[in-house]
C-alpha cells in the first residue's frame, strides 16, 4: 500500500524520510532474505494446517509440543527456528518439495 502524496509531501517536509523496513532496521541482505523465508514457512504452515482442518493442538501433538508454540511457530515469532518451521510443515504431511516451493516464495 502506497502512501497518499500530499501525505508524504508533508511528512518529508517536517524532516521524514520516506524507506523501506530494511532500510529502518539496517538490515543485510542476507538477513532480509531471512526474514522472508521465516513468513513464507510460516504461512505455509499454517494454511497448511487450515487445509487440512487440524487445530493447533493436533499439530502440536504430531510435533511433541504445546498448541501455543505452534500459535508462534504461526506467527513466525523470534525464538522460532527455520528447522522447526520446516519440521512443522513436514508433519502436515508435506513433502521436502512443498517445503522448497515456500521458500521459493521468500
Amino acid at each position: 500500500m502506497t502512501m497518499k502524496t500530499k501525505k508524504q509531501n508533508k511528512l518529508e517536509n517536517a524532516g521524514w524520510k520516506p524507506g523501506s523496513a530494511e532500510e529502518f532496521l539496517d538490515l543485510t541482505p542476507g538477513e532480509s532474505a531471512m526474514v522472508g523465508i521465516r513468513l513464507a514457512l510460516s504461512q505455509k504452515l499454517k494454511g497448511r494446517r487450515l487445509q487440512l482442518g487440524f487445530p493447533q493442538v493436533e499439530l502440536a501433538r504430531r510435533l511433541g509440543s504445546s498448541q501455543s508454540r505452534v500459535a508462534k511457530m504461526e506467527a513466525a515469532a523470534p525464538g522460532i527456528s527455520v528447522d522447526l518451521l520446516v519440521r512443522g510443515i513436514l508433519a502436515t504431511g508435506a513433502n521436502p518439495k512443498e517445503v522448497g516451493a515456500a521458500v521459493a516464495t521468500a
